[in-house]
């Protein structure tokens, strides 16, 4: 649960801008305009900050909520773009699409696999098999991770299926977030996207009902931040 003493505007109103941003995918200026339509005075730097501030901590809490998953898992990266460059946000869902993991890197190789593999296996047990396209880094991620199993006598290995046709679920998966980051004009720091990007997951999760049955969607975020 995050503190709200000291700020300036009601708990309500904050996390109805911050959900509002990464559900429906508007530049700050049309959300500073869509607030002052609403009676809120508030300038769009001031609503980056709320995003920034809030976002990672109801991805937090919706990744230790959220239904339990398939045994198969969809990995995947697509680009992002931070301070006119690219880089590269890892995501993974299961066979029924249902969002496992994600995290945003500056590189793209067998370290950053192995990490996105570790914090993944670390939030959702282990899978029985991973499908991946053809991305060498990824395959070899996997690699290490059966190698620390080994090492540690732990009597799982995870299988690596190369297959695009299977991995069209999770490329469809990218298209959701990236309409969604589009509107946003680019981020202009690492951390500041990676903020948002866990918010805009956190409500992916929401809309696809993994916290439950969807009653309201600004309602079951609110929950995991207040």
């Amino acid at each position: 649960m995050i503190d709200f003493k000291g700020a300036h505007y009601p708990q309500s109103v904050i996390l109805f801008a911050v959900y509002f941003y990464v559900r429906y995918g508007v530049s700050y200026r049309d959300l500073e305009e869509i607030m002052a339509e609403r009676g809120v005075s508030v300038d769009h730097a001031t609503l980056n900050r709320w995003v920034v501030k809030y976002s990672p901590a109801a991805a937090r809490v919706a990744k230790k909520r959220k239904a339990n998953t398939a045994e198969s898992w969809r990995m995947d990266e697509t680009y992002i773009k931070v301070r006119g460059e690219w880089v590269y946000l890892y995501r993974a869902v299961d066979r029924d699409g249902q969002t496992l993991d994600f995290m945003l890197s500056e590189k793209r190789d067998t370290k950053a696999a192995k990490k996105f593999f570790a914090n993944a296996l670390y939030n959702n047990g282990i899978p029985k098999r991973i499908t991946i396209d053809k991305s060498r880094s990824n395959a070899a991620g996997i690699k290490e991770v059966n190698k620390i199993f080994k090492r540690l006598r732990i009597p799982v290995k995870i299988d690596t299926v190369r297959s695009k046709y299977l991995n069209n679920m999770i490329e469809q998966d990218h298209r959701f977030i990236k309409r969604l980051t589009r509107p946003m004009l680019g981020f202009k720091s690492f951390a500041s996207a990676a903020a948002t990007l866990a918010g805009i997951e956190a409500a992916n999760m929401i809309r696809k009902g993994q916290l439950g049955q969807l009653k309201c969607g600004f309602r079951q975020f609110a929950e995991l931040v207040g």
